[in-house]
């Protein structure tokens, strides 16, 4: 059975930095590209990061530069590292394969961040 389990959220001034974790189990991490997604207050949930098996990294515009994803396969782990966050930032994470399963969305972990 896969499991996704995020932690790591919570609230932070602009300019502070976060690190989010994602635990995965089950038959969900091995080979796969594993990404970040993220669901703003009131809109769509969109994906920003990724990181393939063999560590190749790919960010989107809004986050490139100021935030890193990275992976442990040992311990079917995924990270990111978020610094200089902006109230723009404000969302729910998440973490899934990429494409994503719709069965294995976790429940995310908030990330809030005040001006």
């Amino acid at each position: 059975q896969v499991q996704l389990v995020e932690s790591g959220g919570g609230l932070v001034q602009a300019g502070g930095s976060l690190r989010l974790s994602c635990a995965a189990s089950g038959n969900i991490f091995t080979n796969r590209d594993m990404a970040w997604y993220r669901q703003p207050p009131g809109k769509r949930r969109e994906f920003f990061a990724r990181v393939s098996a063999s560590g190749f990294t790919y960010y989107d515009a809004s986050v490139k530069g100021r935030f890193t994803i990275s992976r442990d396969n040992a311990k079917n782990m995924v990270y990111l590292q978020m610094y200089s966050l902006q109230p723009e930032d404000t969302a729910t994470y998440y973490c899934n394969s990429l494409p994503s399963i719709n069965d294995y969305w976790g429940q995310g972990t908030q990330v809030t961040v005040s001006s």
